[in-house]
């Protein structure tokens, strides 16, 4: 019967520990270049966020550019793309001062209606309201590092938090650069999908640092690099499985999922490969800053 096994040995020898340089120097690239985006670039925010009128028709036969052309005489910021299928539109636009959303929504009617079989859906989010939107999903996401920080620091020791909170603003970073590079819409789901990767790959690395605290203090002559080498390989069986069973459930939403739930999809297939990959190349070196055992030392 195929198990596991037959993909990781039953007592795996890999050196991750010895690879810690090459990664800590890929992280840091990648780490200064996801700055880089968000600061010039920035993100694809969507409606949650930067407020107006979203619309969403079924076309007969025409283009986006030309519906472009239709709306943007009257509309100075407009956003439109293929919705799932050719003839399924998404319309963003800022709305006029002082214009109510269904103005807004009858004046696009009375521009398009001869290109459109069917007006599906119509969304509105003021600009007040999207720009709390967009400061309190920050918040969510800063005050649930610090929460995960106080955990850690309570469950284990202060040092294993420090390596924690390392890791997670690690994912979260490069996560943001790559729904950056990729265009992905940045909504309040996304959001969600980033606070639910930092649960997810702070599991991971608590299971890890559990392994590495309990081969502490059954190795006590061996080296920390060989007992925290020990320790990933230790949980690394578990590790593929967990991240292996997400990503199917994950791969299943972004492909059968529909349009709607695939940018939360994306972002968190891309939030579970980088928090595993965190949890092994970023969290567990980083507790090489730190003498555990400073006796260690003179014996």
């Amino acid at each position: 019967m195929f198990g596991l096994n037959k993909i990781i040995p039953v007592e795996p020898n890999i050196n991750f520990l010895g690879l810690r340089k090459k990664f800590l120097i890929f992280s840091i690239v990648a780490i200064i270049i996801s700055i880089c985006l968000l600061t010039v670039k920035g993100l694809n925010l969507g409606i949650d966020f930067k407020g107006g009128t979203l619309i969403e028709v079924s076309t007969k036969n025409t283009s986006i550019g030309e519906l472009r052309d239709m709306l943007s005489e009257n509309f100075n910021d407009v956003s439109l793309q293929e919705f799932g299928s050719k003839d399924k539109i998404l319309i963003r636009l800022q709305n006029k001062s002082n214009q109510e959303s269904i103005e807004t929504v009858n004046e696009v009617k009375n521009l398009i209606q001869d290109k459109v079989l069917e007006f599906r859906r119509s969304e509105f989010v003021g600009p007040t309201i999207s720009s709390e939107l967009l400061l309190r999903g920050f918040q969510a996401v800063s005050f649930a590092l610090i929460a995960i920080l106080i955990y850690i620091w309570l469950r284990f020791e202060w040092q294993f938090g420090f390596g924690a909170v390392v890791a997670l603003t690690h994912d979260v970073l490069f996560t943001l650069g790559l729904l950056s590079v990729f265009n992905v819409e940045f909504s309040l789901a996304t959001i969600a999908a980033i606070l639910t990767i930092a649960g997810y790959s702070i599991n991971d690395t608590v299971v890890i640092f559990d392994r590495v605290r309990e081969n502490l203090r059954k190795y006590k002559k061996m080296e920390l690099v060989e007992i925290f080498n020990l320790s990933v390989n230790n949980t690394l069986s578990r590790t593929v499985m967990t991240s292996l069973t997400t990503l199917l459930a994950l791969f299943s939403l972004f492909i059968f999922g529909g349009e709607v739930i695939r940018p939360f999809a994306l972002t968190m297939i891309i939030g579970v490969v980088i928090g595993t990959y965190s949890s092994v190349f970023i969290a567990v070196p980083t507790l090489l800053i730190f003498k555990f055992r400073p006796q260690d030392e003179n014996d």
